[in-house]
């Protein structure tokens, strides 16, 4: 059962941040969300959250451009429309290909790129007319924010967040 109270510890410093991540996840205390204006280096370290795949994803669909353009420019090239181009008839795909090289990289940095973007949005669920979750306005400017689920640990939690160097601590009512 989650309830739909957290506390919200506001921080002016990324270093203080880091610190305070690494504090508060050694005492036990499981951190629902970070919100930062910036991405700060070694939070996700921190945080325990493990590596993407996004790497992976984007030899994928480089690999599905290139196949994507092997396949356009034999059709193209050889098979449906082959031109005479400065006196060089084309014959077969392999006595053309130096030509075609740099169609064949733009086309694996095409689709690498496109599809590593619509990638990225489907897996963080940011899609057109998506209301902003974001609980504090200031993380978009020059504050760090820290928000973990309270269960019966408020006052002892209170104090770790204040002595972790935090700016400002608040309770927050979420309703579902």
């Amino acid at each position: 059962m989650s309830s739909n109270r957290f506390i919200h510890a506001l921080y002016d410093d990324d270093d203080t941040l880091l610190k305070a991540v690494k504090n508060i996840r050694s005492q036990k205390y499981e951190i629902d969300e970070v919100y930062t204006p910036f991405p700060v280096h070694g939070l996700d370290k921190a945080l325990g959250i493990e590596e993407t795949r996004i790497a992976i994803m984007a030899f994928i669909y480089g690999c599905i451009g290139l196949i994507v353009a092997f396949i356009m420019m034999d059709f193209i090239m050889i098979k449906d429309w082959p031109q005479n181009i400065g006196g060089k008839p084309s014959f077969s795909f392999l006595e053309n290909m130096p030509s075609f090289v740099p169609v064949m990289f733009e086309m694996t940095v095409f689709f690498a790129a496109h599809l590593m973007v619509i990638t990225f949005y489907l897996r963080s669920k940011l899609w057109p007319f998506k209301k902003a979750e974001n609980p504090n306005p200031l993380t978009t400017d020059d504050k760090f924010l820290i928000e973990i689920e309270l269960n019966d640990n408020e006052k002892g939690l209170t104090t770790l967040l204040k002595k972790s160097g935090a700016v400002e601590v608040s309770i927050i009512e979420k309703s579902e």
